[in-house]
């Protein structure tokens, strides 16, 4: 993984503690973890294997399914080898560069991954209100088109976070009590004014997932519009089972992360251990969860994963 350059400490370390208060029980708390994280790559994996092989699924439904997986992997992958090695052989330091690119690759997954599901929620919306025209609105190509906006628009709003800090002196005491470079964690090392860096932060966060969730409510009230049009009870349950796949994977993804947020910012009585172990959960489950949830939703993709599964 390459690293940024762009300050003199490059070869210094900051110290990652892992779970501050649960030292004792690293090794327990790395059974899970290890554990989301094999289901999550196999998961995620065998997805985009499948989708991948069957030319029948080369189609904007599954496309989007396998840049949520992509997401997912990257996510995942740029905290939990990390803290297996802080768990399993007490590894616990990381160069500044190091934690700067690991830091950038895990908001720019995140605020992808929220890219991905306000276009799902837009595919929704047009199967369900504009059925006749599904193949020509929404076609492979316009789905990448969308795909490199999202990507865009992460790496535009992240890349700040890593060069505001890359200007940061940092102090003598370099000890962060967390598993990975969590952007305000890095800030709060600093012995210059992080001003500009909690700001930044706090106003990417609240205006990333604002637009996000506003334009995912838009596209369900949409919906849920279309569908109260609807004469038949049978039609209504058709047109809403398209959309349980996605309202699930979002309410596992922005419910933690929210949470996780808003108690790291402002949760003071609540305890370090507490804060950290939600925070991992918005990375951890996920990832886990969303391969699942496809799978079990969506039966063509289902049908197919038993099929190569059992072939196996």
């Amino acid at each position: 993984m390459a690293t940024f350059n762009l300050t003199p400490f490059d070869h210094s370390t900051f110290i990652l503690t892992g779970i501050p208060g649960l030292e004792a029980a690293h090794v327990w708390i790395s059974i899970p973890v290890s554990t989301f994280y094999i289901c999550s790559l196999f998961g995620n994996f065998m997805i985009l294997f499948v989708v991948g092989k069957e030319q029948t699924l080369h189609k904007p439904m599954y496309l989007m399914v396998c840049m949520l997986a992509l997401t997912d992997i990257i996510t995942s992958a740029s905290i939990v080898p990390k803290a297996l090695c802080i768990f399993w052989f007490k590894l616990k330091g990381i160069t500044v560069g190091a934690c700067l690119t690991q830091m950038f690759f895990l908001h720019t997954s995140t605020v992808m991954h929220s890219a991905v599901l306000v276009t799902m929620a837009f595919d929704r919306y047009v199967a369900i209100c504009n059925p006749l025209r599904y193949s020509t609105i929404l076609t492979n190509a316009r789905i990448a088109k969308l795909g490199l906006i999202g990507l865009l628009r992460a790496v535009l709003c992240t890349l700040p976070l890593p060069l505001l800090l890359s200007r940061q002196p940092f102090c003598a005491n370099r000890i962060i009590p967390h598993m990975y470079c969590d952007h305000m964690a890095v800030a709060k090392m600093s012995c210059g004014d992080i001003t500009v860096n909690r700001m930044y932060g706090l106003v990417a966060v609240i205006v990333v997932m604002a637009l996000d969730l506003t334009l995912i409510s838009l596209s369900y009230i949409m919906i849920i519009r279309a569908v109260l049009r609807i004469s038949s009870k049978k039609a209504h349950q058709k047109a809403l089972n398209t959309c349980t796949a996605h309202i699930c994977v979002i309410l596992t993804s922005y419910s933690p992360f929210l949470f996780s947020t808003l108690t790291h910012r402002f949760g003071q009585g609540i305890a370090p251990y507490i804060v950290i172990i939600l925070a991992n959960l918005y990375f951890l489950l996920p990832p886990m969860l969303n391969p699942i949830i496809y799978g079990a939703k969506i039966k063509k993709l289902r049908d197919k994963v038993v099929k190569y599964t059992c072939r196996r």
